[in-house]
């Protein structure tokens, strides 16, 4: 989302909520990440992001099933996993740019049946 700009049709395709929730996943982990020394409640994360608790709850599942995040009910915070983190920022940085630099219908255009879909 970073290009400012999205194609027609994946405005029309998208649910409603879905680009919302693209930003708001990159906040958590950002959250997470800069106060990595504390494990926070969802609603507490919701508070200070004012986010939806509901929201921020079924994103930190995802992130953990991810594992982006880990999870000590009622707590959350960001992996101790430093090398899957990181590798987690490069592959957002590189999808970001490859996708300002070509434009995501381009993109489609290079795929090929040997490429390996990534998690």
């Amino acid at each position: 989302m970073s290009s400012g700009a999205i194609d027609i049709d994946e405005f029309e395709d998208a649910d409603a909520d879905e680009f919302a929730e693209r930003n708001d996943t990159e906040r958590i982990v950002l959250f997470l990440d800069e106060h990595d020394d504390r494990a926070w409640k969802a609603a507490t994360i919701a508070d200070r992001l004012e986010l939806e608790t509901d929201a921020v709850s079924a994103i930190l599942s995802r992130l953990k099933e991810r594992g982006l995040v880990r999870h000590k009910r009622p707590y959350w915070a960001i992996t101790d996993d430093e090398d899957r983190l990181q590798a987690a920022y490069r592959l957002h940085r590189h999808h970001e740019t490859a996708d300002e630099q070509y434009g995501e219908e381009r993109l489609d255009e290079l795929k090929t049946d040997e490429m390996e879909p990534v998690e």
